[in-house]
């Protein structure tokens, strides 16, 4: 039998390759942490429902993982971004994470993400001709979980 590369959208393919990933790494990591997913989507809205903005990310194994942070722009800089990753990081405390982690752009938020303690470990130069950084904030003291 010959296999071959085909490109498609595919849902079911898809889960078939995220499912079959996520059950070998089930066999490289500790009992403890086995089955610690959950999606995490928090958002901004009015009395009426409207969203304004919000965090898209998830909880994997021992951390939690940001992907999207978005926040409209008449309301940036008052707060809310502040607030959202701040009850991001509760959340994550709350379910054992012992760090979180994001992305950015250059022309994103990289010091609003350092203002509030997270530390550049990555850094990927002329990423759609800006700079990408990787971050990561640590939630448990090394040496502090065992």
């Amino acid at each position: 039998m010959e296999l071959q590369i085909i490109q498609e959208s595919n849902l079911q393919d898809k889960a078939y390759v995220r499912d079959k990933m996520a059950e070998f790494n089930r066999m490289h990591f500790p009992d403890d942490l086995k089955g610690r997913y959950q999606e995490v989507n928090l958002f901004l809205k009015d009395d009426e429902g409207q969203t304004y903005g919000g965090i898209i990310g998830e909880i994997c194994w021992n951390w939690m993982e940001i992907q999207y942070l978005f926040v409209e722009a008449a309301y940036r800089g008052v707060g809310y971004g502040k607030r959202l990753l701040m009850e991001a990081e509760k959340l994550s405390r709350e379910k054992g994470c012992d760090f979180m982690k994001l992305d950015t752009l250059s022309f994103q938020a990289l010091d609003f993400y350092k203002k509030l303690g997270f530390e550049v470990y990555g850094v990927i130069e002329n990423a759609g001709r800006h700079t990408h950084y990787y971050l990561k904030k640590d939630l448990v003291a090394l040496g502090e979980k065992s």
